[in-house]
């Protein structure tokens, strides 16, 4: 078969499938942002596509995010109609429509199956909005037809889809009921192999000081620190951790700009604002044990993991983490919120240890507890890593199931005409 991947950064989610697919001795292709100019990765050709300038125009803030996806969709389009006129003709489509790039695609091949990764559904009833009081919605305006707004890219892909795929059943069940009858969930899977408790690791801090299984190590990770990710309940939990734990390492990885949620204000960045907030209440001595790691390579990710006695993971009932699922499979005691998708693969003392979202001091109250009893940390740890193992893990699990999830799309019946 011929298939097409699209993601603005491949391979994101697909990492795994797409290569697995072209082993299987499909042409697969991918249509991406990332690269500037065709390259082929582990049996995949990876084709470019550009968003054009132009001119700046006016619009609706409500508009604001559809007119961006609109011109994600229209750059992907003309690269699709590119590709057709070379003779190319797929026969599935399989994208990440978060972007808005799957939009018009069939307008290029009406006949190809569509299948697409459904990260999630904007809803506006709690605790998708609202969650958090101290970042409330604007006042001056009802929230619901900026996020009916939002979904639009959604409504549109959707129409043109024969399948979805999601990695969670909470993600899968933000969607309307009308939708979720076509989602299939399957987890995009752990490496376990890859990701797995090592006695021997050993984590290399900025300064040369190595970190061992020997050190009391708590971990905090975030793709970008955040209030969406919690990083405002840690970072105000700090101090007292601190102070009770004097030996603790404190490791915090994540970056400084803005994946989810509102804006830091201006010139600022959430990692700052929380630490100017709380520096004051934590002494030199202490300070000099936290450390701020930035992003760090895949290799040293893993490595830092594996040195955790405890790790912590916060989040709104959003989008679950890869980095929870990784924690687990390397056998981290994990301290995380009670929120959902959180309780789909942690349950409280089995797998891990569950804390109200906002309770700082409950969630100090079981880091402390867990640093304390090697025994709880071995028993979570080894929980965790057995469901990881037993229910996602990439090639036993999770990989076979998508694979199994793309040909049944190929042979579903041909679609009608994009709706018009």
């Amino acid at each position: 078969m011929n298939i097409l991947f699209i993601h603005q950064n491949f391979p994101g989610q697909f990492k795994h499938l797409s290569v697995a697919l072209a082993r299987q001795g499909h042409r697969v292709t991918a249509l991406t942002l990332r690269v500037k100019k065709p390259v082929e990765w582990n049996g995949v050709q990876i084709l470019p596509y550009r968003i054009d300038r132009r001119d700046e125009q006016q619009v609706h803030p409500w508009i604001l995010d559809m007119d961006s996806k609109v011109t994600r969709a229209e750059a992907c389009l003309r690269a699709a109609l590119r590709l057709k006129q070379s003779g190319y003709q797929p026969d599935i489509i399989i994208a990440h429509p978060g972007w808005g790039e799957s939009m018009f695609l069939r307008d290029a091949w009406p006949e190809a199956r569509l299948g697409i990764y459904c990260e999630l559904y904007h809803r506006i009833d709690y605790p998708h909005s609202g969650f958090d009081p101290e970042f409330p919605a604007p006042v001056n305006l009802p929230e619901a037809p900026r996020i009916r707004m939002k979904n639009l890219h959604n409504q549109v892909s959707f129409d043109a889809a024969q399948a979805g795929l999601s990695p969670t059943a909470f993600q899968a069940d933000t969607f309307p009921e009308r939708f979720r009858d076509q989602i299939t969930v399957v987890h995009d899977g752990i490496d376990t192999d890859e990701v797995r408790p090592d006695p021997s690791a050993s984590f290399t801090l900025p300064d040369g000081r190595v970190l061992t299984r020997a050190d009391e190590v708590v971990t905090f990770v975030n793709r970008n620190l955040e209030p969406y990710r919690g990083y405002h309940v840690f970072m105000r939990a700090l101090p007292r951790l601190l102070r009770e734990r004097p030996d603790a390492q404190v490791l915090i990885t994540g970056g400084d700009g803005l994946s989810y949620g509102s804006s830091p204000p201006k010139g600022k960045s959430w990692k700052q604002v929380y630490i100017e907030e709380v520096r004051g209440q934590i002494p030199d001595a202490d300070w000099a044990r936290v450390h701020f790691l930035g992003r760090i390579p895949y290799e040293d990710f893993l490595s830092m993991l594996q040195v955790a006695r405890v790790h912590v993971y916060l989040t709104y009932p959003f989008v679950l983490s890869w980095s929870l699922m990784e924690a687990m499979a390397a056998s981290a005691a994990i301290v995380a919120s009670d929120t959902a998708p959180v309780r789909e693969v942690l349950s409280h003392d089995r797998t891990g240890r569950l804390v109200d979202f906002f309770d700082g001091d409950a969630l100090v109250d079981q880091v402390c507890d867990l640093l304390e009893d090697p025994e709880a940390r071995a028993r979570l740890g080894a929980a965790a890593r057995d469901l990881i193992r037993d229910s996602y893990d990439l090639k036993t699990k999770c990989l076979p199931r998508q694979l199994e999830w793309v040909q049944a799309l190929a042979q579903m019946p041909a679609p009608p005409p994009p709706p018009v």
